[in-house]
């Protein structure tokens, strides 16, 4: 008997919708930008927690949503900026990136739908955060820019600090909610516990 395929809910949706609006507060603080005019931003914290939390599927959703917000022109990205422009500028290639990393956190994070664990969150955001963002973001950069993909890469550089870092809180983060509030973890193992044992993993 094959396992029925799980289907997206009101519940998951709205959870969703929370992802998307917290990756847009967290460009309210601002940006600034560095070689090619791609900006420095908290943004990309939030599309790590998007996938950790949510998974693959529904973190896909919460960024889906927030990117297709942003190509009707809402000025949902750091620094207010919004419209399908942003989509054939420097920063196409990266908005492609949390995209597609946020099914990689959600999948390395949630790998057979086993309890999230400190090392493993911290593997996929950084693959998923970091290494798939780049790998998205830099070659379009070179190609938009038309410059080389070895200046591209030397480049983006200057967002590798701030980046380690945003993995560290989002590991930390998603380690506080296992601990504390695992139904935060809808569809994974968390949707497995009893209430007895999620009562007493919340004393």
């Amino acid at each position: 008997m094959t396992p029925s395929t799980p289907r997206l809910d009101t519940t998951d949706l709205a959870r969703a919708a929370v992802f998307a609006g917290l990756i847009a507060v967290l460009g309210l603080p601002g940006s600034f930008s560095v070689f090619g005019g791609v900006p420095i931003t908290a943004q990309t914290l939030g599309v790590m927690l998007a996938g950790a939390v949510l998974g693959p599927v529904v973190g896909a959703v919460s960024v889906g949503t927030l990117l297709a917000l942003v190509a009707i022109g809402l000025p949902l990205l750091a620094g207010g900026r919004g419209g399908a422009g942003v989509f054939v500028g420097p920063t196409a290639g990266y908005l492609i990136g949390w995209l597609v990393g946020v099914v990689v956190v959600g999948l390395i994070v949630h790998l057979g739908g086993r309890r999230p664990v400190w090392w493993r969150t911290f593997a996929g955001v950084l693959l998923g955060g970091v290494v798939v963002v780049y790998a998205c973001g830099i070659p379009l950069q070179s190609l938009i820019m038309r410059i080389g993909v070895e200046q591209a890469l030397v480049a983006n550089l200057a967002f590798l600090p701030g980046d380690l870092v945003k993995a560290v809180i989002a590991t930390v983060v998603v380690g506080a909610l296992v601990r504390g509030y695992p139904r935060a973890f809808r569809r994974t193992w968390a949707r497995r516990i009893p209430p007895a044992r999620e009562a007493a993993s919340v004393r």
